[in-house]
């Protein structure tokens, strides 16, 4: 197959479908996933498409439709995560009774964490394993585990959250947008998000530049809910609207 045409097919598979992986691209093309990699910085570089999460979407791109496995997402902007997580995780303080929402950013703050005197509650799976290991108080909320985000949600872990009031709360989000605020593409883990949300003194949303002036189909918070932690932005416009943390991703 030639470039053009592979090309061609690419972006024919994007306008179908909005957002696609690029294991979905590999398997349907018989094309390796280096070479898609490759394909899609080219076309994401003559403004054909966007390049997300392990994939693609639709040029006009300021909609984040869909959820990638954990894999993919850690990978993603890992050094900037790195930077937001330490910097994010030194903000715990003892007594602190935290929420820590599932995800990769929220994951790689838990890493940092040394602050054994707070209590900390979560809807992850994967961190209240490594908060447990560190040897923190950590309680883990019950209900469904979605397995592509190892995320409990559903009405048993609203019930849950019915009851705590946080210090503290951190999370993450696929989207950050002026009116649409913070949001995420399964209607069930907004529930949960929005729940801790509105039961925390102070929310930290945790997220790298390419999540902003994004959105996905549900939101779970308006921007002036939360304070952001994020790398530099290059832009001032966030911060007419609630408080911006950009500390050092190199």
């Amino acid at each position: 197959m030639i470039i053009e045409e592979r090309l061609a097919k690419i972006l024919q598979m994007v306008e179908e479908k909005g957002v696609v992986t690029v294991l979905e691209l590999s398997e349907t093309l018989k094309i390796s996933e280096s070479t898609i990699r490759r394909d899609l910085t080219t076309l994401d570089n003559k403004k054909k498409l966007r390049k997300v999460h392990g994939g693609a979407a639709v040029i006009n791109g300021s909609f984040a439709a869909a959820d990638f496995d954990l894999q993919l997402r850690e990978d993603h902007h890992r050094d900037e995560k790195q930077a937001i997580g330490k910097f994010s995780a030194g903000l715990i303080e003892k007594n602190d009774f935290v929420y820590i929402d599932a995800g990769t950013s929220t994951e790689a703050m838990v890493d940092f964490i040394n602050e054994s005197g707070a209590v900390y509650v979560t809807n992850g799976m994967v961190i209240a394993a490594k908060l447990v290991k560190k040897g923190c108080r950590t309680i883990i909320v019950g209900g469904e585990i979605k397995p592509i985000t190892d995320a409990v949600v559903g009405s048993e872990a609203l019930h849950c959250l019915g009851k705590y009031n946080f210090s503290k709360g951190f999370f993450g989000t696929n989207g950050i947008d002026r009116k649409a605020g913070y949001s995420t593409p399964d209607p069930t883990e907004a529930q949960v998000k929005r729940e801790a949300f509105s039961r925390c003194k102070t929310a930290y949303v945790l997220a790298d530049p390419s999540k902003f002036n994004l959105i996905a189909p549900v939101s779970f918070g308006k921007l002036e809910q939360a304070e952001i932690i994020t790398t530099r932005l290059g832009s001032e416009s966030y911060k007419k609207y609630t408080k911006v943390w950009e500390v050092d991703g190199r």
